[in-house]
């Protein structure tokens, strides 16, 4: 009867309107991009494109995917991107679970917990970070983009958070089963935190994918840069060097069209990948798991 009254249906239609609205603010610019990527030089360089491409041409594309910094920039970020979210989901799982315990059952708990705090509200900054990767060797190597972001804090809260509400009954009857405390994060908790370890993935796949400022800090080749570092010094600092365009090329083509196209190529694997996860953001698993 409640959801026939008509205060609620005024809300559900301004709710409606609302959240429209916000989904097509979002959405208009990412269109925008697009319609820019595929139009020709005179009318990206004369503003006369909107959500529609002007004089239709791929010859941006053409010229982004065949230029090889471009695609070496892409793997990079791919392999940034799937090893840093594997390292700092297996950090987080490993972190996160004996945090999640009482005191009584892991003593020392609370200082180690203020330890991971701490390094939350205070840091040493820039210079002694930079000092510290160039002692222990990291300097122009690919692992520099990987090995110093394992270790994030936040997430390892929010996942400890939610380890605390699953039922203690689960880990009580896996302990009489003889299993050990690896085989129960391993068996009882990671499978019914496929929610909480979705949303973190999602968390640390756009951090590592959209991460620009380290590859331009610890990497001095342009050609070691993941996509993030390497759209910077293209699209922000207006370097069309590292393109490769010979001089007829650059008459042909305009920066706008090469930066939309390139704008989007770095977008797309996001958006490809965000569907996929976005169904566990709202479906808990834990429900149902304990039997009365």
């Amino acid at each position: 009867m409640y959801h026939k009254t008509v205060p609620y249906r005024i809300f559900n239609v301004i709710n409606t309107v609302l959240l429209a609205a916000i989904a097509l603010i979002c959405i208009i610019p990412l269109v925008h991009v697009l319609a820019i990527s595929f139009s020709a030089k005179s009318a990206a360089d004369g503003n006369l494109v909107g959500l529609w491409p002007v004089q239709f041409t791929t010859i941006a594309y053409e010229k982004t995917i065949n230029n090889p910094i471009f695609l070496h920039s892409l793997w990079v970020s791919v392999e940034r991107t799937v090893l840093g979210t594997i390292g700092i989901l297996l950090v987080a799982c490993l972190a996160a679970y004996p945090l999640s315990k009482e005191n009584a059952q892991f003593q020392g708990r609370s200082v180690y917990s203020w330890v991971f705090v701490f390094t939350m509200i205070f840091n040493g900054g820039l210079v002694p970070f930079y000092i510290v990767i160039q002692r222990i060797g990291l300097m122009d190597s690919f692992w520099v983009l990987v090995i110093p972001g394992l270790v994030n804090v936040w997430l390892i809260i929010l996942l400890m958070n939610f380890f605390r509400g699953i039922p203690k009954e689960l880990e009580e009857a896996a302990l009489i089963d003889g299993s050990g405390y690896f085989g129960i994060l391993w068996r009882v908790y990671l499978p019914v935190s496929l929610p909480a370890l979705a949303t973190l993935g999602l968390f640390a796949m756009v951090w590592h994918w959209n991460s620009w400022f380290d590859g331009l800090l610890y990497l001095s080749s342009k050609e070691d840069y993941p996509l993030a570092s390497f759209m910077q010094t293209v699209i922000v600092s207006r370097d069309m060097s590292s393109m490769n365009f010979s001089k007829i090329e650059f008459e042909m083509l305009s920066q706008k069209t090469i930066n939309a196209a390139q704008i989007f190529i770095g977008a797309l694997p996001i958006l490809i990948v965000y569907p996929f996860l976005q169904k566990y953001f709202v479906k808990g698993l834990v429900m149902g798991s304990v039997k009365e």
